[in-house]
């Protein structure tokens, strides 16, 4: 690239403008999340960094943070997923019944996390084949999925047998020095796996190029139909992971939980510098995104902040995060 001084007028600007933008979407979660952490540790010194409740802070962002990693190719795809909550209530029915009927705990997790993946690939299938958006698409499998629970459940809480599956959550895992959940280690393992394949895979390349234009990544050979089914598939094996997660740590399969989830889930991507706009986002920032909320809460708890201030304090992150978010792609054009 020639010097600065040998570049267009204006481009250099632009250039370190679009810079300054990148690295903003990189630490603005993160130095969030340090603020957040600091103020929460000044105002309950001693308690809010213990071991016990940063245990609890890791196990509660498992659910959400699991989610956040499927929704975060969607979202870079250009789309989106309503449908995440009723497939973890869905996943975590699937799980419960099969443990019921006396199949194996690997089974029972296989089978959940396999029932997220199947509304997964139908919500891919329908918006890459029919051409229908994917917010009416997955506001219609969310209701699908939520009835599917129901029947399965025969509308009422699944009791399951004690098994390991329980012990997937517990904030004092065994062996000790596992010092965190199973499930936090699972995910955590996950992440880093999906950022590689986001980041550094031809696949992960077309998912940013589908989100970013779709038409000109069909131009470029990019096959668009088929990337968005693999998509919304990953985000339905994700939500259905977090579904099993979830019947973890409520050992029973509960039809009605997970309500307004997907809002979380979208949220934590957000915050972690998505843009809905498509073609941008990383796996760090969304489980930045979701560790912050989780963090969020605990810290609200503690100090004794009604819940109803914890939603209006998360929607004005929200709303800021989309705001730097505009900002970040303005700032090249400036």
């Amino acid at each position: 690239m020639a010097p600065p001084d040998l570049l267009p007028r204006g481009q250099a600007p632009r250039k370190h403008s679009a810079r300054v933008a990148r690295v903003l979407g990189l630490l603005g979660p993160f130095l969030g999340l340090v603020l957040v952490v600091g103020l929460f540790t000044a105002i309950t010194p001693g308690n809010f960094l213990s071991g016990y409740n940063v245990a609890t802070i890791l196990t509660q962002t498992v659910i959400v943070a699991l989610g956040a990693i499927g929704m975060t190719f969607v979202i870079v795809s250009g789309g989106i997923d309503l449908s995440v909550g009723s497939v973890v209530a869905l996943a975590a029915v699937i799980t419960a019944v099969l443990l019921r009927d006396g199949h194996p705990p690997v089974l029972a997790m296989a089978g959940g996390a396999s029932a997220g993946a199947l509304i997964g690939l139908v919500n891919g299938s329908i918006v890459a084949g029919a051409g229908i958006p994917s917010f009416i698409v997955t506001l219609g499998t969310m209701g699908i999925a939520r009835g599917t629970a129901k029947y399965f459940a025969e509308e009422q809480k699944v009791d399951a047998p004690a098994s390991w599956v329980a012990e997937l959550m517990t904030k004092t895992p065994e062996p000790s020095w596992l010092i965190f959940a199973p499930g936090v280690w699972m995910t955590v393992i996950l992440a880093v796996a999906m950022s590689l394949v986001l980041q550094r895979s031809v696949f992960g390349t077309h998912t940013f190029a589908v989100g970013s234009n779709e038409a000109t990544a069909r131009l470029c050979g990019v096959r668009v139909k088929r990337t968005k089914v693999i998509v919304f598939t990953l985000a339905g094996l994700f939500a259905g992971l977090a579904g099993v997660m979830d019947f973890a740590r409520l050992t029973v399969g509960d039809p009605t939980t997970a309500i307004g989830k997907e809002l979380a889930v979208i949220a934590a991507v957000v915050i972690g510098g998505a843009s809905l706009n498509g073609g941008s986002g990383s796996i760090l920032g969304s489980i930045i995104g979701a560790l912050l909320m989780a963090v969020l809460a605990s810290g609200c708890t503690q100090t004794g902040v009604p819940t109803y201030v914890q939603e209006i304090l998360v929607g004005f992150i929200i709303i800021a995060a989309v705001a730097l978010d505009r900002l970040r792609h303005r700032a090249p054009q400036t």
